[in-house]
């Protein structure tokens, strides 16, 4: 199915052109990586992938709208976000192929990453779990009077888990500085929205929490980055948090969309695309081929980082597995 181009709201887009360019630049890499990275899946030499493609809009609008000091709380499909705030496209590649450079040293699923750099806090892959783990977060931001808004991203099968009913309404309470970014794509995994659901919208589940909500257009950068830069304000001034429902298709590629937004400002080209394109391919084909060649993390590396103090126990299965073959 060919993609459709729909009209950005330009009007409302309170983003500098050298941003969206930026941005822009960024969504190529982040939705070739994508693509990259399915293929390998499918060719066995990834154990899984969470794929963002028609989904750039949302993670790139929502993100860009933070402050340097605040978080996300993302569950898998925001590496692009990432790379966007500073993550080196080097270690995201090592923790998806789980090796020595990887920061997490092997033991996340791919896509469950985690940056200090970036800002991204680590993610945990039962749905939903990064929703309480963001209000945590914001709430103890709030109580230390820290300047700092939790982002929260999670798709629409999240908002009929526990944690997100446990979320809401704990930050519905407390005023907890966190904005809630509902992906809404239509299927919660492999269940249709309506098969898990009863409610006629998402956003409408954080009424009953005393939680505002916004229906925005998540295939248009400029009215995703505005609500979510609204609800950060709104976040850091006290007011409490905002649940934002973003509605994606991929029957409009956002990524077409800012292109042609760029054009019609005269600040791209066909020829700025083909090489920013063939720069991406480049990029990817040496950062692929360092972190497939690097070697697994030492086995005595799982014994690391549980206990401050390890105890004797492990350090005896530690000395037990130094002596089996590998």
């Amino acid at each position: 199915m060919v993609a459709t181009v729909t009209p950005l709201r330009t009007l409302d887009a309170p983003l500098a052109d050298e941003r969206v360019v930026a941005l822009y630049k960024h969504m190529v890499l982040a939705r070739a990586l994508d693509e990259r990275l399915v293929h390998l899946q499918k060719e066995g030499k990834l154990a899984s992938h969470l794929s963002a493609i028609g989904e750039e809009a949302t993670i790139f609008g929502g993100i860009a709208a933070l402050r340097e000091q605040d978080w996300v709380f993302h569950y898998g499909r925001e590496a692009g976000g990432a790379l966007f705030r500073g993550m080196p496209l080097a270690s995201y590649l090592s923790h998806v192929f789980g090796s020595s450079g990887d920061g997490g040293k092997g033991r996340q699923m791919p896509g469950t990453f985690a940056s200090r750099a970036a800002r991204f806090a680590s993610a945990s892959a039962p749905i939903g779990t990064q929703i309480t783990h963001a209000v945590g977060f914001a709430w103890a931001a709030k109580l230390k009077k820290d300047d700092v808004v939790a982002l929260s991203c999670f798709g629409e099968g999240a908002t009929s888990s526990g944690d997100f009913h446990t979320g809401l309404n704990f930050a519905g309470v407390f005023k907890a500085p966190v904005v809630f970014l509902c992906r809404n794509n239509g299927w919660a995994i492999s269940v249709p929205a309506e098969r898990q659901t009863a409610a006629s919208s998402f956003w409408l589940k954080g009424i009953a929490y005393g939680v505002p909500g916004v229906a925005v257009d998540g295939n248009d950068l400029f009215a995703v980055h505005k609500a979510v830069a609204a609800a950060v304000q709104r976040a850091a001034r006290g007011e409490g948090a905002t649940l934002i429902e973003a509605t994606t298709s991929r029957k409009t590629d956002p990524v077409a969309r800012v292109k042609e937004h760029l054009e019609a400002r005269h600040l791209w080209s066909e020829k700025d695309d083909a090489e920013h394109a063939s720069r991406v391919r480049a990029e990817l084909d040496v950062a692929l081929a360092l972190a497939q060649s690097e070697p697994l993390p030492p086995r005595e590396s799982m014994f690391d980082d549980v206990y401050r103090s390890v105890p004797w126990h492990l350090h005896e299965e530690r000395e037990e597995l130094q002596k089996c073959p590998k």
